[in-house]
């Protein structure tokens, strides 16, 4: 976990250094960031699962835009600053809502049933998820509109919202759609269900 933390770290400080961003990222360090999990049973459900899952974001969304095929197609670049930030930060809203339990699960090869650990998740704050990681950032530091809706919408066509709203948020601001991109690159190809 400390090795993730400081390539984390060592990420976010190299790349993001506008007003506000040395008080986020105190503000990482003072909750569960770096010890919650990605998710409660899916990809990183696992102590330290969420910077694991951030960082892996980063290094896809770094890739898929480093793509000359990429780059042809949107026609800009993106500042290191930027992709940082939304990579990094997309699900800040994760931020102590996972906590400690245990569930029953029977083991196969006994029959008998077994306490295993687990997560629940508890949302204090129940603001949406890209939306909600999008009002905690700009609490500490002023998002770009493309920031702002590439981590709004980087659930893609896996949110619950409307599908045609989707399609035009992804088709006005492609980094939004760079960002969907590489978060379901880690989340299913990287991370999978571990």
């Amino acid at each position: 976990m400390n090795n993730i933390k400081a390539e984390f770290t060592e990420i976010y400080n190299a790349n993001i250094t506008r007003p506000g961003a040395a008080q986020f990222l105190e503000f990482l360090n003072a909750g569960d960031f770096f010890t919650a999990p990605a998710s409660t049973r899916y990809h990183g459900s696992y102590e330290g699962g969420l910077a694991v899952h951030s960082v892996n974001v980063y290094k896809c969304l770094t890739d898929y835009l480093e793509r000359e095929r990429t780059r042809e197609v949107y026609k800009m670049e993106y500042s290191e600053e930027s992709v940082a930030i939304v990579a990094l930060l997309h699900d800040v809203c994760k931020i102590d809502t996972y906590k400690k339990s245990t569930r029953n699960v029977k083991n196969e090869a006994t029959g008998v049933w077994e306490k295993v650990p687990c997560y629940n998740f508890e949302d204090n704050l129940p603001y949406g998820h890209g939306e909600k990681s999008v009002y905690m950032i700009s609490g500490f530091m002023r998002l770009t509109r493309e920031e702002a809706m590439a981590i709004r919408w980087h659930m893609g066509f896996s949110g619950i919202e409307d599908k045609n709203t989707i399609g035009s948020a992804l088709e006005k601001y492609p980094l939004a759609f760079a960002l969907t991109v590489a978060d379901m690159e880690a989340t299913y190809f990287l991370e999978g269900e571990n």
